[in-house]
């Protein structure tokens, strides 16, 4: 049986905080990224502040009823797990940029923000940052492939695929780093790529996923993988930002996106 469960918001006004802290990134004018922008609540400029970088999750350990989570921010900055209810992690970078912060399991998917701040300046990751109940640490990126905290893989392992409305997806796994491979949907062949120096490939689909049961398998340097996906529509949440699914193949989340869109992410937790 499949189980349906929402992540729920009080307000529309705790959604805006959510995308404000977990999509800002950090401040923007038109042309792009502001490395020298004064933070939003400083009230002054800093003409001469530096660029700082996106705080960053790097792996995620599941530790008993918890998940250990350990990332890269600037050195010495505050970092902060800011949850839509308003409860929140905090933890402070050492010396390298390293942090670590230990977050609760629940029978359902958990959202955060992850933030930074340094010296009054403060500066958002780019994508909300889910864990799921098996432990997995998930980056949701609107537009962009989700980027799942896991180890590389000697063959290729899709860990999630994420499309939106009009079919346009993009598939994000693992396998060994530098190794070519191609994705194929019911038999033709959509997209190829490369896996980078950690061992991640993400690969946009050439054509729209259509509704359906659809066929994907990926294949390169070191064997091959397949999986029947179920594509269905992005359902928009009620009551939420968020709409949380467990299928066989594993957690589906379908979330607004700060365009007003919405994507849905699936992790394939249960994909062998």
């Amino acid at each position: 049986m499949i189980r349906i469960r929402r992540i729920g918001f009080k307000s529309a006004s705790a959604f805006a905080v959510l995308v404000a802290v977990a999509l800002g990134g950090c401040d923007r004018d038109e042309q792009g990224w502001r490395p020298d922008a004064a933070p939003a609540n400083s009230g002054q400029a800093a003409p001469h502040a530096g660029y700082l970088k996106p705080p960053r999750v790097l792996s995620a350990e599941r530790k008993g009823d918890a998940v250990a989570l350990s990332g890269e921010a600037a050195p010495k900055a505050s970092v902060r797990l800011g949850a839509p209810t308003g409860e929140a992690l905090l933890g402070k970078a050492d010396a390298s940029g390293r942090w670590r912060l230990v977050a609760p399991l629940a029978a359902e998917p958990r959202l955060y923000g992850l933030s930074m701040t340094l010296e009054g300046r403060t500066v958002q990751a780019q994508g909300y940052l889910m864990v799921t109940p098996s432990g997995n640490a998930v980056m949701l990126r609107a537009g962009a492939g989700a980027e799942v905290m896991a180890p590389d893989s000697a063959s290729p392992r899709m860990l999630a695929i994420d499309y939106d409305r009009s079919g346009g997806g993009v598939i994000s796994g693992v396998a060994a780093p530098g190794a070519g491979l191609g994705v194929r949907v019911d038999r033709a062949t959509r997209g190829e790529s490369k896996t980078d120096a950690a061992g991640r490939f993400t690969v946009s689909l050439s054509q729209a996923l259509e509704a359906g049961p659809r066929v994907i398998q990926v294949s390169g340097e070191g064997g091959e993988q397949q999986i029947v996906l179920e594509v269905v529509p992005p359902q928009p949440p009620s009551g939420g930002p968020a709409r949380s699914t467990l299928t066989p193949l594993g957690w589906r989340i379908d979330w607004m996106t700060p365009g007003g869109g919405v994507q849905t992410t699936q992790l394939l937790e249960g994909a062998r």
